[in-house]
């Protein structure tokens, strides 16, 4: 496992605390000094995913850390990640193709955030783990809304920035996703996936149901518990 030298750029990483994210900073770090951000928004399970956050980035030694919450997007609601009250399990609508999981526009929030971020510490790239071809369809996880994102950045920053959004694992498939993580020996036992439950993962969610099929795609073993499967 390499580690980054004291000349390597700086990069943010957007660290959910999933899967996904966990091998974005692990694939970043090759190349990168890591700046790690969690956001917060009134998910379900927000406390274990910041739990999972803190130990992943304890993991690496990464000390340059910014937690911060977006508590609009629970009160705009609209999604079963931030109100109970639906379904996160099938999270099926029967008007639209996107899950009922889907919170509106979230990445964008997301990003901006880490873009301000990167502004003022000097980063030059925002690494985020999306997933386009094996996700639940999600608008803000097509290779299109990045490519738009990044022009937004040309436009909407200061003349002298050059801050690029970066999406390693964009055509990645969970399978292969698993095994770049166990081949970069990245902490998949730290990460946590489930939409519904913080203690024991609930093995029904499109999250948990992706990232099992994922392990048994790849032949090995997921190392966090489930409820079922």
């Amino acid at each position: 496992m390499s580690s980054p030298s004291p000349g390597d750029p700086l990069a943010i990483v957007l660290l959910s605390g999933g899967m996904d994210s966990c091998v974005t900073a692990a694939l970043a770090r090759r190349t990168c000094t890591l700046a790690l951000l969690h956001v917060s928004y009134g998910q379900r399970t927000e406390e274990r995913e910041l739990h999972s956050f803190r130990e992943i980035a304890r993991h690496y030694g990464v000390e340059r850390r910014l937690e911060a919450r977006l508590d609009h997007l629970k009160v705009i609601g609209g999604s079963a990640l931030t109100d109970a009250s639906r379904d996160a399990v099938s999270a099926r609508r029967p008007d639209s193709s996107i899950p009922d999981t889907y919170v509106p526009f979230r990445n964008t929030h997301l990003l901006a955030m880490a873009v301000s971020w990167a502004e003022v510490i000097g980063a030059r790239s925002v690494y985020i783990g999306a997933v386009q071809e094996d996700s639940s369809g999600y608008p803000d996880c097509r290779e299109e809304y990045y490519e738009a994102f990044n022009c937004l950045l040309r436009v909407g920053t200061r003349p002298e920035t050059r801050i690029d959004v970066v999406t390693p694992l964009i055509h990645m498939s969970k399978e292969q996703i698993v095994r770049e993580g166990l081949r970069l020996d990245a902490p998949l036992h730290l990460t946590w996936s489930c939409y519904t439950e913080q203690e024991i993962a609930c093995g029904r969610c499109e999250s948990c149901r992706l990232r099992l099929n994922g392990f048994r795609a790849a032949r090995a073993a997921d190392p966090i518990p489930y409820r079922a499967t």
